[in-house]
């Protein structure tokens, strides 16, 4: 029928509870708006209040469920358990976790002191445990749950300019086939998505020249940037009792990059 989105609706999450860590701006962002979009109660945690504000109001703006906003620094676990404990006492469950946030500033090894690797860690990889930590009680009284992890090919390619970042993205494959392995008897599902370049506002504005465009769409097999609505999707399958059969695993979305 014209006018019809090509892409899929998904019954299953028509009504469940999905928590996205980082969800107002950037990929985050588009994973909002992804689940409100298929009638999911969704809450997102992040730290930027405006970019949060704007977003609710952009989505209720076109008719869509407005999601419930918490102000967390992540880095801070005492904060983030709160945060789970407040979200549970309104929802009583959490059906779908991603672990969205990170930091992906670009340094140099010689630049790295402890205090930045400290913090580099707990903003890419410290986290993650940590909420999925706090939501697996309710996960595992419910006997069911989708944990979706964000991981990246940087470690991968490898890049250069982010040894820290990498580092933390590489740790988050063994993380995620661990708890997948510690999880699943409860079917709970630990799944971990790895995106290649993607297009968002912060790498536009930070990083993305001509040049360096350029040189991703030369590595790539599909010669199309990534979009933040692409892994947004692929993260709504993983979610979707449609995957109800998939753990334990990295699922590459790069345009064929690796």
């Amino acid at each position: 029928m014209s006018g019809q989105s090509p892409f899929a609706i998904y019954p299953s999450l028509d009504n469940k509870n999905v928590i996205v860590t980082g969800g107002a701006s950037g990929i985050g962002e588009a994973i909002v708006e992804a689940f409100t979009m298929q009638r999911a109660r969704v809450v997102f945690l992040d730290i930027q209040d405006d970019a949060a504000s704007k977003l609710i109001e952009r989505l209720t703006a076109n008719d869509l469920s407005a999601p419930a906003y918490y102000h967390c620094d992540l880095t801070d676990v005492a904060a983030l358990r709160h945060a789970v404990e407040s979200i549970l006492d309104r929802f009583q469950t959490v059906d779908v976790l991603v672990n969205n946030a990170g930091n992906d500033t670009r340094h140099k090894v010689e630049e790295v002191t402890p205090d930045f690797w400290d913090r580099s860690i707990a903003l890419n990889l410290k986290h993650q445990f940590f909420m999925s930590q706090a939501v697996a009680p309710a996960m595992q009284k419910a006997e069911r749950g989708s944990i979706i992890n964000m991981g990246s090919i940087s470690w991968a390619i490898p890049s250069g300019d982010v040894p820290v970042y990498s580092t933390a993205k590489a740790a988050i494959v063994g993380m995620t086939r661990s708890l997948a392995h510690e999880l699943g008897p409860h079917n709970i599902r630990v799944n971990c998505v790895m995106p290649g370049a993607v297009l968002t506002e912060r790498q536009q504005r930070l990083w993305f020249t001509d040049e360096y465009k350029a040189e991703i769409l030369a590595s790539q097999a599909l010669k199309r940037m990534i979009l933040p609505e692409d892994v947004a999707r692929l993260i709504l399958f993983l979610a979707a009792e449609d995957s109800s059969a998939i753990t334990n695993q990295c699922h590459v979305i790069d345009a064929g990059w690796i």
